[in-house]
């Protein structure tokens, strides 16, 4: 089993470090994994967004066409990345950031006003990972706090507390 993902927003909103975490998930499952970023030069406030892909199989490129899911954290994302979803297929969307719906009938849409969370619950530069709780509600605990804390690293452990609290108020969403 394959499942490609595309998470996309604006730098500074932790897009990557979700694509991070992702990949480490896929990992710490012993499977096949690419993570491919993709950012523009002015990196904070211009568009990033990351491929993963999680795999039984060796992953031959890690360039991903036709996600399954799609994370959207701003609307040039989900303008940019909608058509591309395979019929089927899931995005989620932080809807403090994003008014418009999803025009396709062929996909579900997840809305989640993640941003709006993070700033009440007392995680204000969160609200990726509390989007990655709904996304990835899932999941073992276990599993996600391996990953938590391989993706935060040792140089920002202070922050897994955080990270593992804004998850779980994703997941409980």
């Amino acid at each position: 089993m394959t499942t490609e993902y595309i998470l996309a927003g604006f730098g500074g909103q932790g897009v990557l470090f979700a694509g991070k975490f992702l990949a480490a998930i896929g990992l710490k499952q012993d499977k096949q994994v690419s993570w491919l970023p993709s950012y523009g030069p002015e990196m904070r406030g211009g568009t990033a967004n990351c491929s993963v892909i999680i795999s039984d199989q060796v992953v031959g490129s890690p360039v991903v066409v036709n996600p399954e899911v799609v994370l959207a954290l701003s609307l040039p994302a989900l303008d940019k990345f909608e058509s591309k979803i395979k019929p089927g297929g899931t995005v989620y969307i932080d809807s403090s950031l994003v008014a418009r719906k999803v025009e396709r009938k062929d996909v579900t849409a997840v809305y989640m006003p993640a941003t709006q969370l993070a700033s009440d619950n007392g995680v204000p530069k969160l609200a990726n990972v509390i989007i990655m709780g709904k996304m990835l509600a899932a999941y073992d605990e276990k599993l996600i706090k391996a990953a938590l804390v391989e993706a935060v690293g040792e140089k920002h452990k202070a922050m897994i507390e955080q990270n593992l609290k804004a998850f779980a108020i994703g997941k409980n969403y």
